[in-house]
């Protein structure tokens, strides 16, 4: 099993979560919340108002998301659905726990004890330099107040 970090569509209570509950995909396992432990620009962009976290450490916030533990085959899937290595690329980055609810092994239960754990996360090296000027975010909500609702894929 490996760990994912997710900060965008596919939250709970997001328009793609239903791809981490379809047990056709693989398996995700919710285990808790967090947030990456450098910061980074999280930004709303393009025509479908796709959320991306900018590969730029250092700028931006700390981004709220929500820790998977998946298997192989979810995170086949995910590499697909996330365009990976185009659009965004699979890392590895540090994640601070902020509310924990997964069980597992020791070697878990130590890296969640001292609060940080390593998960991948689908950010963005490959984007339009203008992106870097659009606001920032630290939390994303398809539904926010930003006014930018993102458009399912099969909508467009």
């Amino acid at each position: 099993m490996a760990r994912v970090f997710v900060y965008g569509t596919l939250k709970k209570g997001q328009p793609n979560y239903k791809h981490m509950i379809n047990t056709a995909k693989g398996l995700a396992k919710f285990q808790g919340r967090g947030h990456t432990v450098e910061k980074y620009p999280l930004v709303i962009a393009g025509k479908y108002n796709i959320p991306y976290m900018l590969n730029i450490p250092g700028t931006g916030h700390h981004i709220a998301g929500e820790i998977y533990s998946v298997d192989e085959q979810m995170l086949q899937f995910l590499d697909e659905f996330e365009g990976c290595p185009d659009m965004y690329q699979r890392t590895l980055m540090r994640i601070q726990v902020v509310e924990w609810e997964g069980k597992g092994g020791a070697g878990e239960a130590r890296a969640a004890a001292d609060g940080v754990l390593e998960c991948f996360v689908y950010s963005t090296a490959t984007f339009p330099p203008e992106w870097v000027g659009l606001p920032y975010y630290d939390s994303y909500d398809s539904s926010g107040q930003h006014g930018l609702s993102y458009v399912l894929r099969e909508s467009r």
